[in-house]
């Protein structure tokens, strides 16, 4: 059984990945009903769901689809706390696009 490749990324690759489903891990940085605005080397507005708990100024994970705003609306949101080292992210950010064969197909 198949299942759909969730590549991570930041801001920089929201375009190329519109009506893609992605993960992108972020601090936030500003929360307004529901929606929120996430840091991911550049803002990023991100529409939540009901289930989403997230904090200002914490990380936090979001999976969802990129919509053609390049907003992305929120499949599933986890808060990761305040404790996270954005540099390590960004590398693996990096690593999923310099070995995309690995993680997901860029046809």
């Amino acid at each position: 059984m198949a299942t759909e490749a969730t590549p991570r990324i930041n801001a920089r690759y929201l375009e190329q990945f519109t009506n893609s489903t992605v993960r992108i891990l972020g601090r936030v940085t500003a929360l307004r009903g529901d929606s929120a605005t996430v840091d991911a080397n550049g803002s990023i507005q991100v529409h939540l769901n009901r289930d989403a708990h997230l904090t200002l100024n914490n990380a936090a994970e979001v999976i969802g689809k990129v919509q053609p705003d390049l907003s992305v609306k929120v499949f599933q949101a986890m808060d990761f706390g305040s404790n996270m080292d954005f540099k390590a992210v960004e590398a693996v950010v990096d690593a999923t696009h310099r070995y995309k064969e690995i993680f997901y197909n860029a046809d």
